[in-house]
């Protein structure tokens, strides 16, 4: 058997069932991106009513992504053996408890408990939501179900932001993060209404012994080289990502004296956009064999946008400009990232392999914080935006680096 997993074509479905789930997954995976930018959003408020330095609120990504990173890359097993549902239902519920937890916290060590909790809630929702996109969406929607699921997950982000600001401005920070929680719960909700279009049997276990085929090994996947070559890939992306919700906005504010109300706005235009280029993304996806080519023409444009925020002499009004282009082009690359994974995916190990190579999602956004919050501190701005450009572009050569080993290993998944 190869590293691929197209032995076994989806037969077609009728789209409103495939729109159906796609929409569900999406909602989702939605509330999993939301619940990760919950603080970050609030650190001037929260520098203030706590007393913490920049680096020890980004301690407190490291410490959720640190957390997810953990889970992610075992939940992907307890998924494959007992389903997706069960799973998501018990993410989405842990995510409603530390927004609450958050609103509630009276010391920088409450918030770094419930940041524990929201980790092991987010920490499910990749093996989760792949699994049920892989196994239930017929193969031609596919791209454009990845399409809806990085978009969803971008507009989670962008939602992020404007809702914790707006509302810490209009109330205080700790209503904002309450909100946050019944949100979460809210759509908990909608899910639970819907519980049948998410039902999934868990893959079939191998049968031993007499004329049966050889049992699978669950640990074989691992011995695929272009397994890791993903968990790099996904590792720098986050990394890059993690520098544009945390510290880019403001590192360019202060670099092209940008007022405090138009940095804000940075994010979210890069979040939307992003969810734009998804759009485009969806359908050059359509053709796997240029997923690759995708993914660095993607990124290499985003690394040039980064570098004219970090050399060139931009109007503070182009700030947020520049932001949305680099969201957008780096928003064209998220399907075909996707696919990515996907091509080296053996059959039945869709939770396990999607567990692993997304920590490295949750170990990038944990390391990048450190590292990039204490440049904020020293004031290197200039180095951040930098810092981000040389990122996007160890991007381009991690994804050929993927389609290079994929093609010259085959690696058996099953033991004898």
């Amino acid at each position: 058997m190869t590293s691929s997993s197209t032995a076994h074509p989806l037969p077609p479905v009728a789209f409103r069932q495939d729109a159906s789930l796609i929409g569900l997954v999406g909602l989702a995976h939605l509330i999993s991106h939301f619940s990760q930018l919950l603080l970050a959003p609030l650190f001037p408020w929260l520098k203030d009513a706590f007393n913490a330095s920049y680096a020890e609120l980004g301690f407190l990504m490291t410490v959720f992504f640190v957390t997810s990173c953990a889970v992610q890359a075992t939940s992907g097993f307890v998924v494959d053996r007992f389903g997706p549902r069960p799973v998501l239902f018990a993410g989405l519920t842990l995510l409603g408890l530390a927004a609450f937890g958050y609103a509630a916290s009276t010391s920088y060590w409450m918030l770094a408990f419930f940041a524990v909790v929201a980790g092991v809630g987010n920490g499910v929702f990749h093996p989760v939501d792949y699994t049920l996109l892989n196994r239930k969406v017929s193969a031609p929607r596919l791209g454009h179900a990845y399409s809806v699921h990085g978009i969803t997950g971008s507009l989670g982000w962008a939602l992020a932001p404007a809702m914790m600001v707006s509302i810490a401005f209009a109330f205080s920070w700790r209503v904002a993060l309450a909100s946050a929680g019944v949100l979460a719960f809210a759509v908990l909700a909608v899910l639970w209404f819907q519980r049948e279009r998410l039902s999934l049997p868990a893959a079939p276990r191998p049968v031993l012994g007499g004329s049966a085929q050889p049992a699978e090994n669950p640990m074989a996947f691992m011995q695929i080289p272009a397994v890791w070559m993903c968990f790099g890939f996904f590792f720098f992306y986050a990394m890059a990502l993690s520098v544009v919700q945390a510290f880019a906005p403001v590192a360019a504010g202060q670099l092209h004296g940008v007022p405090l109300a138009l940095v804000a706005v940075c994010l979210t235009t890069y979040m939307l956009c992003a969810a734009g280029g998804m759009v485009l993304g969806g359908f050059l996806a359509s053709d796997p064999a240029r997923c690759e080519r995708v993914v660095g023409v993607g990124f290499g444009l985003a690394a040039g946008v980064a570098l004219v925020l970090a050399l060139g002499d931009v109007p503070a009004a182009a700030v947020p400009v520049l932001f949305g282009a680099m969201g957008f082009t780096s928003g064209i690359a998220g399907p075909s990232r996707d696919l990515l994974v996907k091509k080296s995916t053996p059959e039945n190990a869709t939770g396990r392999v999607y567990g692993v190579v997304y920590s490295g999602l949750d170990i990038g956004q944990a390391i990048a914080p450190l590292i990039f919050g204490v440049l904020m501190d020293q004031g290197q701005f200039r180095g951040v935006l930098l810092g981000l450009a040389l990122v996007q572009l160890v991007l381009i050569a991690s994804a050929f680096n993927v389609r290079r080993v994929r093609r010259t290993v085959v690696v058996p998944v099953a033991s004898t």
